[in-house]
């Protein structure tokens, strides 16, 4: 180890032994956030993840971790909070600049492209660190239909029927590869409540409405949909009343 050591002070150096220690550490540090758990149904998408309000003196409204790209993409962000403004502050100047150099929006497809691309060129310059963070994009395309694409501070990106990240990120996958045949013909109710429903197990709790957060985009016109506490409440009511029957 002592010798392995010496190659962890700078990120574009490679181990005898293959590793690229910093990106390593790049990775332990966008896992230490919030879990997030995004589905896709029929015609929709939505993605859930935690809301923890680390400070009781800050307004509750001002912590968030989804956010909306344009129109039609959402994003959910998990790691670290400073890096993670800064990427969505990114990929909302990328996506503009798409819509504006070609005349329509920006797809989803594209947008997670651009975005593993510039993580990728982080990790060959010395002169600029990674951002801990992996990002969860959401949309509905004209063309592919519903969307899900992860990001991830090495500059992999790949599309999913349903993905997570976060601490219990490889809980979340086995939860979610169970009902992978069903995702196909789901509403947006049951996508939504489905993501919840796998955040609260890999969790062990139950919520109340402001302890989540859910974003959805339902069909093709549809537009990026933050769910307000009434609308998550509903859906935990009807989750708990199809445990009940």
């Amino acid at each position: 180890m002592s010798r392995d050591s010496n190659y962890d002070h700078h990120i574009a150096i490679f181990s005898p032994q293959g590793r690229l220690y910093q990106m390593e550490y790049c990775y332990k540090a966008a896992q230490s956030g919030l879990t997030v758990v995004a589905v896709r149904g029929s015609d929709s998408t939505a993605v859930v993840t935690q809301k923890k309000v680390p400070d009781r003196l800050m307004e509750p409204e001002s912590v968030t971790h989804l956010f909306q790209i344009t129109d039609k993409i959402g994003c959910c962000v998990t790691g670290t909070s400073a890096d993670g403004k800064s990427y969505v502050q990114r990929a909302r100047y990328e996506a503009g600049k798409w819509a504006f150099d070609h005349g329509y929006s920006c797809p989803v497809s594209v947008l997670a492209k651009r975005m593993a691309d510039l993580a990728q060129l982080d990790t060959q310059y010395a002169g600029m660190r990674p951002l801990a963070v992996i990002a969860v994009f959401i949309g509905v395309d004209d063309e592919t239909g519903p969307t899900i694409y992860k990001v991830d501070c090495a500059g992999h990106y790949l599309p999913y029927f349903a993905t997570a990240a976060g601490p219990k990120e490889q809980e979340a996958m086995n939860f979610l590869e169970k009902r992978v045949d069903d995702m196909k013909t789901m509403d947006s109710d049951n996508v939504v409540r489905t993501a919840i429903t796998c955040l609260g197990h890999v969790l062990g709790s139950d919520f109340r409405g402001s302890e989540i957060e859910v974003a959805q985009v339902v069909t093709k016109k549809g537009k990026v949909h933050m769910l307000n506490e009434d609308e998550i409440e509903a859906h935990l009511n009807a989750i708990a009343d199809d445990a009940d029957a």
